[in-house]
């Protein structure tokens, strides 16, 4: 590992305190999404991406792409304390003109890979990407070829979005094709915007569905700072198959009155809120810098 776990655990938090300053500063977004993955994607930028914040368009990077656009607050976050453009810049989220709009939008910011909004699309946008890269780098799509790449494209779901069916049509392409350069994450929190997944539309059992349609299946805990990063360099190691990591994670992680509650899923916390939740992450701060 490039970095220790106390640094990556140390930038998650302040990263988390970065949402809570640019969500109170918007009046609107979602919270509960952004906390729960900011030790994902922290591992993620700083650890597992092949990619170069100075020449973001760097042909030979790996391919992020956001499905889950809503919990786009720890995106960009993570991608300004990364070196992509200022922190500053993050408190003109949902601005009027900023490039950091509401969902990721390509044309705003051309570091993204891709423009999100409705719920499903990012999985068959991806299991696209990786057959292009495929037959870009002109490798053949049978195992024990020889041939492979060392450029992931990387699809970043959230669990709610399971219910949509093209989802499930990019899986089970992506399954056929053996795409072994494509690792999916889901951001395993248990909820979406009206309630509990498993009261809406239950998803269980998960994991047997996607190993039903021929991926690997990698089970995480999403605060695990060493089984995240060991999670995505055991999907590296796959050749015969795209891989899942199914990332359980606290919606709201780090601040208390929002840990597991669905009603903080598309909501900014107000300015006493937000005081609040900062002074409850410089704790958690302090204590990871004690060792405690």
């Amino acid at each position: 590992m490039h970095n220790t776990i106390k640094e990556l655990e140390t930038k998650a938090n302040e990263i988390r305190k970065s949402v809570i300053e640019m969500l109170v500063e918007a009046g609107s977004g979602h919270s509960a999404g952004p906390l729960g993955m900011a030790d994902v994607f922290t591992a993620f930028y700083f650890e597992i991406l092949r990619h170069d914040p100075k020449n973001p368009s760097w042909p030979e990077r790996d391919r992020l792409v956001m499905s889950n656009g809503h919990i786009n607050p720890v995106l960009y976050a993570t991608m300004a304390h990364a070196g992509y453009f200022p922190i500053e810049e993050l408190k003109t989220l949902r601005k009027f003109g900023s490039r950091l709009q509401g969902h990721p939008h390509r044309e705003f910011l051309p570091a993204l890979e891709n423009s999100s909004g409705p719920l499903g699309l990012g999985l068959s946008q991806s299991v696209g990407m990786a057959l292009a890269l495929r037959m870009d780098k002109g490798i053949s799509p049978r195992l024990g070829s020889g041939q492979t790449t060392d450029q992931y494209i990387y699809a970043f779901l959230s669990d709610g979005e399971q219910e949509c069916g093209i989802t499930w049509e990019g899986a089970m392409l992506a399954g056929k094709e053996k795409l072994h350069n494509l690792i999916a994450v889901i951001d395993r929190n248990n909820i979406q915007i009206d309630g509990f997944t498993e009261d809406i539309m239950p998803l269980e059992p998960l994991a047997d569905k996607w190993r039903a349609f021929n991926w690997r299946v990698i089970e995480i805990d999403g605060h695990n700072m060493e089984e995240i990063v060991g999670a995505f360099n055991r999907a590296k190691s796959i050749f015969e198959k795209p891989t899942i990591i199914i990332a359980h994670t606290i919606p709201g992680k780090g601040v208390s009155f929002m840990e597991k509650k669905f009603e903080w899923h598309g909501k900014p916390p107000n300015k006493e809120e937000a005081v609040l939740a900062l002074n409850e992450l410089r704790m958690i701060g302090d204590k990871i810098m004690n060792g405690k």
